[in-house]
């Protein structure tokens, strides 16, 4: 059956429900609040763990954990090549681990070496399918058509500066624009990679692929609100949601205004996560350090060390080394974590008989492991297949004490307020290829240090378990499902099957 309406997703980094609807009653977000008004608003979507958005972006259009995805965090380490992968933390840890590796990583291994080859982005499914993609400057964009190196701005002369040269081609959506290095055709609009100033060139790209009529599927992305909040707080956000309304309008302005543009379009506007203030910085790599050797960035003897630490905002990942020497204990490691003051959560794998999983090397684990999350003196096991619920109808067994994640057994279902799906979460997380050992969640006010020596401390982060790290807006506009009771607890895997079903296609299994 052909489809009546093209697809946009509009994507606003670190969006909180609450903020929006702040933006709105004050008058700053009009274009979102005529959104609002048509749409079916899903107000507390959860987020990845870790909730940053290299994991939720990847979770966002392929409908699937890191379990089945790969990619991990801001930073995780890379068991095969025993070398950090690093996507930007902060531009202080982009210059710890070498300007040119890092932008290698993030815009080119995330895509076409990272993320897992057996699972297909929405981009690949529209374009087997028929269905013209386009995307602006979003980090998962891997699709059928090949994209040449087009360097503009900054980046331009950076690389003509040092002598470097970014030279790899990459697969994408039919139009593909991501900052200063990929364009897929000539457009008008100034180009720039600067955190802070990307939504209008977003906009610009889209408002000019609307004109020529050249896409179905559009994902809008608009990502200056995490730069602002991160600087500013989430409690400040109204003036940057403002500022993606502005964007968002320029672009359905193109169709001549928003009536027109729904007569046409349907929509959906959604957040990777939210954010939450930060007060202090949690030094994790060096804390650990003062027992046991850590991993330098860009260490030449990688092999002598005992653990590597991946900070990636309010969560980070610590990895145990099969490194030469006396190597760490797992349970040593495990208790010094659950002491650390701003450590909230101690997430981590047994094998069947109980004993700590080592990950030495990527892979899934085997079978019959259980998950345990330590919090303070409390422990809870859990595994796939078992009696008890989830409120997304997933089977757990489950051992031990539900304070661990202050959640609540009642007629079978485990639910928690303060950890929001946090059995799938945690899961997903701990079995993925490339996490760490251990993947601890942070307390309320609290962010890891990145290897670059920053943090927010004084604005605002994201990462962790907790559900003000991860509950965000999940608004449809002629799509999807026509009241948001249709799913008890809905999260970023829901996205990709909704838009396969846009488009008439099967569900990814």
């Amino acid at each position: 059956m052909p489809v009546s309406k093209k697809l946009v997703l509009t994507y606003v980094d670190s969006l909180r429900t609450d903020m929006l609807e702040r933006a709105v009653a004050e008058g700053r977000a009009p274009t979102f609040g005529a959104l609002l008004e048509r749409g079916v608003l899903v107000p507390d979507c959860v987020s990845s763990f870790p909730s940053v958005t290299p994991v939720a972006s990847a979770e966002m259009v392929t409908g699937v954990g890191a379990d089945r995805h790969w990619i991990s965090g801001m930073n995780w380490f890379h068991r095969l090549e025993r070398r950090y992968v690093e996507y930007g933390s902060s531009l202080e840890a982009t210059r710890a681990f070498g300007v040119f590796r890092a932008l290698y990583d993030l815009v080119y291994n995330m895509n076409l070496g990272h993320l897992s080859p057996e699972i297909e982005t929405v981009f690949e499914s529209l374009e087997d399918a028929g269905e013209r993609t386009a995307c602006t400057s979003f980090l998962i964009y891997r699709g059928r058509q090949r994209h040449e190196v087009s360097l503009e701005g900054l980046l331009r002369r950076a690389v003509d500066a040092t002598k470097l040269k970014f030279h790899h081609h990459t697969w994408g959506p039919t139009d593909l624009f991501y900052g200063d290095l990929y364009a897929s055709r000539e457009v008008p609009c100034r180009s720039t990679s600067i955190p802070g100033n990307r939504d209008g060139y977003a906009a610009c790209c889209a408002a000019e692929l609307l004109r020529e009529d050249l896409y179905d599927f559009l994902l809008l992305s608009l990502p200056d609100n995490d730069h602002y909040s991160h600087e500013h707080g989430p409690e400040a956000s109204v003036e940057s949601i403002a500022g993606a309304d502005a964007a968002f309008a320029t672009f359905v302005e193109a169709a001549g205004g928003l009536d027109e543009f729904l007569a046409g379009h349907a929509v959906i506007l959604l957040a990777d996560h939210a954010q939450t203030d930060v007060h202090r910085g949690l030094p994790l790599a060096e804390l650990l350090a003062a027992q046991w050797s850590v991993l330098q960035p860009s260490e030449e003897r990688p092999e002598l060390a005992q653990l590597a630490v991946s900070p990636t905002g309010r969560a980070a990942h610590v990895y145990l080394l099969p490194g030469e020497g006396e190597r760490a204990d797992p349970l040593e490691v495990a208790e010094r974590l659950g002491v650390i003051e701003g450590v909230d959560l101690v997430c981590r794998l047994e094998d069947a008989a109980g004993e700590p999983l080592r990950r030495e090397s990527p892979g899934l684990p085997t079978g019959g492991e259980w998950a345990l999350v330590e919090r303070g003196d409390t422990t809870l096991r859990f595994r796939p297949d078992g009696e008890v619920e989830d409120l997304r109808g997933g089977s757990w067994e489950v051992k031990g004490d539900l304070m661990a994640l202050a959640a609540e057994i009642e007629a079978g279902r485990l639910a928690s307020e303060t950890y929001p799906d946090s059995l799938a979460r945690v899961w997903s997380a701990l079995t993925a290829p490339h996490a760490g050992d251990f993947v601890v969640s942070l307390a309320p006010g609290f962010e890891a240090v990145d290897w670059g020596g920053v943090s927010h401390a004084g604005g605002g982060s994201h990462g962790a378990l907790h559900a003000g790290d991860s509950l965000g807006p999940l608004l449809f506009v002629g799509c999807g499902p026509e009241s948001a009771t249709e799913r008890e607890q809905w999260t970023l895997r829901d996205v990709a099957p909704v838009i396969r079903d846009h488009f008439g296609l099967a569900r990814d299994g």
